[in-house]
């Protein structure tokens, strides 16, 4: 089972937080469900950056990003080399450290 550090986030994720989550399993999917509330505007349907996490320890085991993640990242706020959406991160054995950017770009939240 994996083991996920969620670094401090301001809003989601104050102190921050460790859960542990089956291999297999989708990123923001499983997040959800340990309560950490993570942005995904577009319901996870590959269409939005609001779920988009730097993976600070573990990115290599991760399966590679495909044209379409590449290309939505590029308009992440905060973009790093090791970005991600987390609703296209299937977990798999190895242990992973993450951390949400400060902001988003999410026009439904800012009531656009």
């Amino acid at each position: 089972m994996p083991k996920v550090t969620v670094l401090p986030h301001h809003e989601i994720c104050p102190e921050g937080a460790e859960v542990e989550l089956q291999a297999g399993q989708n990123l923001c999917k499983a997040l959800l469900e340990k309560g950490i509330k993570i942005e995904h505007a577009c319901e996870m349907s590959k269409a939005c950056t609001t779920c988009h996490v730097v993976v600070r320890k573990g990115f290599n085991s991760l399966d590679e990003m495909d044209d379409v993640e590449a290309d939505l990242l590029d308009r992440a706020w905060g973009l790093e080399p090791d970005s991600r959406l987390s609703c296209q991160v299937m977990l798999d054995d190895e242990d992973l450290t993450i951390e949400v950017p400060k902001y988003t770009l999410n026009h439904a939240k800012e009531n656009h």
